[in-house]
């Protein structure tokens, strides 16, 4: 049983999971310590499923944790993929207003991101957009040059390869799934099907699966994850030539949503979307995937509901522009209106996970809390994959301090 003590197991293997151990080996050497992940591969769910943008810091709010944890990380992951020579491209964004109704929006967001410490960022007029991105059309808008591109899971693999390269009593395991916990006097063993792990010390990064981890570790906990599925349009070769690299609306403040944008890929290729649908199936990708555990679990928890009740409209818009592509380019014609029904082909689809709170509202920033001897990362939205190394830097300190670590 000595082979499989650690000093502290993480569960999950995706970037926020990976970045967190990493980050503890980094301060502490000589630690074991034990990722396990479920899937065959790390980074399987949200990590690869999201668009690949290395987010500026622009959006939110003052002081949060997600406006610190951005910009810190956002920085720290550019250098970092200099440094490993993970490919990345730092292209810039454009933010567009097309109507005057979203200028005031548009200003506070240019407010957060200046007082976030967002560089280089400047108001544009109609004549820059279009020198910035031909096709688009918008009154004003707003230039991010530090906004990239980068792929998520490679970042993720590069964790794991420095994890295990550089503290070779540190594993990261796939085909791992947690199932259960067994609280022992100074350690918990984590139960597995394919063998069982002695941990001094845990940490849940757990993603769409949070909550169910949490309330297994026995953290009382008053938040449930839904999840929303995202999908995607590809621009065809023909649809390609309307865009350069990064085009967003002005996000519309009454939803937690950025809406359909236009993002250029690190492999190439241009997506479009995402959409924001709420899911049958915590990990189903498909339109019609279900499963009547996730379900149950979600429409019986009283958030589900209020969160329906002050959305109605958004989430009808959203299930529209999910089975109707005519819908969808709809809702792209706003920033290009030239998009034409052969610009765009159906791509692929992501999961968010999101944390709700019972009243039905969503979880804006993300949520950290200690459990005995366990931490557990509640609500990591985007965004999250630009933060990890801030997270895991975050979660390192709290680790230090609430297990004192030495």
């Amino acid at each position: 049983m000595e082979n499989n003590r650690f000093d502290i197991i993480i569960i999950g293997g995706g970037i926020v999971g990976l970045a967190t151990a990493y980050k503890l080996n980094v301060k502490y050497p000589t630690k074991k310590v034990l990722v396990l992940e479920k899937e065959p591969e790390v980074a399987a769910h949200q990590t690869g499923h999201n668009s690949g943008v290395i987010h500026s810091g622009l959006y939110y709010k003052p002081g949060s944790y997600k406006a610190k944890n951005c910009v810190d990380g956002r920085r720290e992951l550019v250098a970092f993929a200099k440094e490993h020579r993970v490919k990345h491209d730092i292209c810039g964004k454009i933010v567009v207003a097309t109507q005057a109704s979203e200028l005031a929006h548009m200003n506070k967001v240019l407010n957060n991101g200046i007082a976030n410490g967002v560089e280089g960022i400047e108001k544009i007029d109609a004549a820059r957009i279009k020198e910035i991105e031909p096709f688009c059309s918008g009154i004003e808008g707003l230039w991010v040059p530090c906004t990239g591109i980068i792929d998520y899971a490679d970042v993720s693999r590069k964790y794991v390869e420095l994890i295990q390269g550089r503290f070779p009593q540190s594993k990261v395991l796939t085909s791992h799934e947690v199932v259960a916990f067994e609280k022992q006097e100074g350690y918990t063993d984590v139960i597995t099907p394919k063998g069982n792990f002695s941990g001094t010390y845990l940490i849940a990064c757990a993603g769409l699966q949070s909550d169910r981890i949490a309330k297994k570790e026995g953290a009382k906990i008053n938040t449930a994850i839904v999840g929303f599925r995202g999908d995607y349009f590809d621009l065809t070769e023909k649809g390609m030539k309307k865009v350069r690299n990064l085009i967003y609306p002005v996000p519309d403040p009454k939803y937690p949503f950025l809406g359909v944008h236009f993002t250029r890929m690190i492999e190439g290729g241009v997506e479009c979307g995402p959409n924001a649908v709420f899911v049958f199936k915590r990990e189903g990708y498909g339109k019609t995937d279900f499963s009547l555990k996730d379900t149950a679990e979600a429409f019986s928890f009283g958030g589900t509901w209020k969160f329906f009740a002050k959305n109605i409209k958004f989430g009808w818009d959203e299930y529209r522009g999910a089975f109707s592509k005519k819908f969808f380019l709809k809702r792209l014609r706003k920033l290009i209106p030239d998009l034409q029904l052969d610009d765009i082909t159906p791509g692929r689809a992501g999961v968010r996970a999101m944390a709700l709170a019972p009243e039905g509202e969503m979880i804006d920033d993300f949520k950290i809390e200690v459990n005995g001897n366990a931490i557990h990362v509640l609500n990591a939205p985007s965004p999250a994959a630009t933060s990890s190394l801030a997270i895991g830097t975050a979660i390192e300190a709290m680790a230090s301090e609430h297990f004192s670590l030495k």
